[in-house]
């Protein structure tokens, strides 16, 4: 057969549960992206295969904004040059999915196969933003008939044996992606590879003065004062823009420092970063053992009583966080203790704009509440959640706010809170879900009122604190 090239463009929740990389963990997931985009474009020499959501609401043309790009009137895509100078914005996502139809070196083959120029394919594998497989991974369930069949011609048995490079392997196997790190590698017939042409890009980076971020640097380790609308290790598609790697920098270190935990993207503050591999394993050792603690500041729109708030988080790695106020079998539980809770006044518009903070249409912005808040359980988004299950959502939080402003408005639309409403038949609470789910927003752009104020492992032995929150 001619090239199968398998295109689809997903929200990147959907990449990271569908298409999921297993070369190294950044934690924190890609933001999520709430418009899905699709091309109907064929070319003569690329049989070209979409595959998109159910729903036909989230299909559309795809456009994307770029200061480094034009939008091509030819087929919808912009036009392409390098990924620097960084854009101020994201604009939607575009991941391609392909089948290699004759060997050859990485670089020449996506240029010519997705018509992309060679300079940019290589800031693309630089960034970290393309991956392999030996074996093209199962497509979707929203898979077509075609897609399937291409899916079996590349897998089907007769033609696997033939390729020595999997043998000894089973298909699970052989179907593990990796990270593309080498411009020039090569890529044999039948491999399987996935583009992230459109990483999630970071523009707060170059905005930053990194050397004054650095709070302590060891043989072992170094502690950052990490900055909101960061990423700490890099995402699955952009492992460039990072704190990790701005910071090594920075310091003039030639070997790449390593991210041993991770905090939000919109929360600013104390973050350790391994100088060796060996150390790495040491600190996740110590946060296994519950050997790190870690204190928070937290800029609330109402007041927190103080003492240990505790709540069960639904296990799905997907945002928003579901959490309940009652035990749920199979939940993780999450505590946290509000050590203090002082009035303060709401940040001044000119701040607000600075941090771009939004507005998420709380009611009341004469105070604003500082808390400082021990944390117990390390969860995602927990201290976010959390506050905001209580009806004290974190200022400039736009996922969290709006989901506790609509149960404030109308008590029992949360399925899982204080108000929650009995459901006579399992669709029904499903529905209820769903309906909650939507009442949260996006994941914010730079900044919320949360800082990781202190870090301290060993019994205090080594303790750090953070400077002065941005809203101070």
């Amino acid at each position: 057969m001619g090239t199968a090239i398998l295109t689809s463009i997903f929200t990147s929740g959907l990449v990271s549960s569908l298409w999921n990389s297993n070369c190294r963990s950044f934690g924190t997931p890609v933001a999520l992206a709430r418009t899905l985009a699709s091309s109907n474009v064929f070319s003569r020499r690329h049989k070209r295969v979409v595959w998109c959501s159910n729903n036909p609401t989230f299909t559309r043309e795809l456009t994307a904004s770029s200061d480094s790009a034009n939008t091509s009137s030819v087929n919808g895509y912009p036009e392409y040059h390098r990924l620097l100078p960084c854009p101020s914005q994201n604009g939607p996502p575009r991941v391609e999915h392909l089948v290699v139809s004759e060997g050859g070196c990485v670089l020449d083959y996506i240029s010519k196969a997705l018509d992309l120029p060679p300079l940019f394919v290589a800031d693309l594998i630089h960034f970290g933003a393309v991956y392999y497989a030996l074996v093209c991974p199962e497509p979707p369930p929203s898979a077509t008939p075609e897609q399937v069949r291409l899916f079996k011609e590349v897998t089907a048995p007769s033609v696997l044996r033939k390729r020595p490079s999997i043998k000894g392997k089973t298909i699970r196997e052989a179907q593990k992606t990796f990270r593309i790190t080498d411009v020039n590698e090569f890529v044999e017939a039948g491999t399987y590879l996935r583009v992230h042409v459109h990483p999630k890009r970071f523009p707060r980076c170059y905005e930053i003065d990194w050397k004054s971020r650095i709070i302590a640097v060891t043989e072992s380790y170094v502690v950052l004062d990490k900055p909101a609308g960061t990423s700490v290790g890099g995402t699955t598609d952009n492992i460039e823009e990072s704190c990790a790697t701005f910071a090594t920098r920075a310091l003039g270190l030639t070997t790449p420092l390593r991210t041993t935990h991770q905090i939000d993207n919109c929360t600013e503050g104390c973050v350790v970063l391994a100088r060796t591999k060996e150390y790495c394993s040491v600190f996740h050792g110590k946060i296994r053992e519950k050997k790190v603690k870690k204190l928070y500041r937290a800029l609330a729109a109402a007041p927190m009583p103080i003492g240990i708030v505790t709540h069960y988080m639904r296990p799905v790695n997907i945002a928003p966080r579901l959490i309940s106020e009652d035990f749920i079998k199979g939940w993780y539980l999450c505590q946290l203790e509000v050590l203090e809770c002082k009035e303060v006044p709401w940040p001044s518009t000119l701040i607000e704009e600075k941090y771009c903070i939004e507005d998420r249409g709380w009611p009341l912005k004469n105070s604003a509440f500082k808390c400082k808040i021990n944390l117990l359980t390390g969860r995602t988004h927990q201290i976010r959640a959390q506050l905001a299950a209580c009806g004290a959502p974190i200022v400039g939080d736009s996922m969290y706010m709006p989901a506790a402003i609509a149960e404030i408005t109308s008590p029992g639309l949360n399925p899982f809170g204080k108000y929650k409403k009995k459901y006579t038949t399992e669709n029904d609470r499903e529905t209820a879900v769903a309906e909650w789910i939507a009442q949260h927003g996006k994941e914010p752009g730079v900044a919320i009122g949360l800082q990781a104020c202190q870090i301290s492992w060993d019994d205090g032995e080594h303790f750090y604190k953070a400077g002065s929150p941005w809203w101070t």
